[in-house]
């Protein structure tokens, strides 16, 4: 990896080190369904939120290889990083390049600090990867907005200090790229009144996801994410933060690892082989996530690199669950690989929907322009 390899190995020793002395239990969608607000706020005292931020906000002005490093080492051992992940990975950055110096004051250094926690409100029922359907809307009113309409599927809402909210502040249109423009982002206090949360509780009984309902709640002007109406653009460079990050092929790491252990149990040239196949495909998905972050650190908001990192990585964690089934029915499985692969089950079906379908980033791919 570019950035002084002496230096990368040392910080994922430290990071392994201090996860494995914390003594947190591995899991997997560990950044979807594990809190732990403690410790979130003990990887900000490290240093390891915000790590790329510029330190007048309490980041730690280091490279995106470099948190590439630490996200990976806590991604591979499950560790409860729910808390702060949405901060940290796009709500702060979007921040830094499309907020106001009052909002990054205000919001940046909490975040560092691992004590923000955002609930994404994207997603609506009748917009799920075309964030162009959106219908909440926001209208002026003295001295701010009023927003109401309907998010769904909204990670984190139920535990959220606040909530990022994409709404549309122009007329809506059907057709063309007129459906991209009128579009605003927000930053919503969660208390603020007018806002109703109901979770939403998966088929194994986790509540992570939520529906959240906005009625005529106001959100001062100071609360705007850069400019009115450019709401697409800067979401779209948003979502290559989104679905560009290691989390989009290490959400069943904690089961592979399971699975390299059973495999190792007893030779099997059948295990060997799809284990095998499993560990290049990872191979390959690390060093495209080294390629985001040397691209991130040039300035770039790669999409179209985040979109096949997320397009592949997601198809990666299916089969590592049916290739877990597999060599669990051959090698067998203690408790705990049991309580993986089920974990395991639980993500998936989900994995190729969030952060856009795979045929929606399939599209991003082919309308991208290829570098030279």
């Amino acid at each position: 990896m570019t950035g002084g390899a002496d230096r990368l190995d040392a910080l994922r020793r430290e990071v392994r080190e201090f996860v494995a002395a914390a003594g947190v239990p591995a899991r997997c969608d560990s950044w979807m369904r594990a809190y732990d607000p403690k410790f979130s706020r003990q990887l900000g005292e490290r240093g390891w939120i915000g790590m790329t931020w510029p330190r007048e906000y309490g980041g730690g002005e280091r490279s995106n290889v470099e948190r590439f490093v630490v996200t990976e080492e806590l991604l591979r051992a499950g560790a409860p990083v729910m808390g702060h992940w949405t901060a940290d990975r796009q709500i702060g950055p979007s921040i830094l390049r499309h907020g106001t110096e009052e909002l990054r004051a205000e919001f940046l250094p909490a975040i560092c600090r691992g004590e923000l926690v955002f609930g994404l409100g994207l997603s609506e029922t009748e917009a799920g990867s075309d964030l162009a359907a959106v219908r909440t809307r926001a209208v002026p009113v003295d001295g701010g907005w009023s927003i109401t309409g309907t998010k769904i599927w909204t990670t984190s809402a139920h535990i959220a200090t606040h909530l990022y909210v994409l709404a549309r502040t122009g007329e809506p249109a059907t057709t063309g790229a007129a459906r991209h423009a009128g579009l605003t982002e927000f930053l919503v206090d969660r208390d603020t009144p007018g806002i109703t949360v109901r979770p939403i509780v998966d088929l194994v009984g986790e509540h992570h996801f939520n529906e959240v309902v906005f009625d005529a709640v106001f959100v001062p002007d100071g609360r705007v994410l850069g400019t009115v109406g450019a709401g697409w653009k800067q979401v779209t460079e948003q979502l290559a933060f989104e679905r560009g990050g290691a989390e989009r092929f290490l959400s069943t790491y904690p089961l592979f690892a399971a699975v390299v252990r059973a495999a190792r149990r007893a030779p099997d040239r059948s295990v060997t082989e799809r284990v095998g196949a499993l560990a290049a495909r990872l191979a390959g998905l690390r060093e495209l996530g080294v390629q985001l972050a040397l691209a991130i650190d040039g300035g770039e908001a790669p999409v179209r690199l985040a979109a096949e990192s997320k397009l592949l990585g997601t198809a990666f964690e299916k089969a590592v669950v049916e290739t877990a089934r597999y060599v669990f029915d051959i090698r067998g499985a203690d408790a705990d690989d049991r309580r993986l692969l089920a974990e395991g089950l639980a993500a998936v079906p989900g994995t190729t929907i969030r952060g856009g379908s795979s045929e929606v980033l399939q599209t991003v791919i082919s309308r991208a322009e290829v570098p030279k």
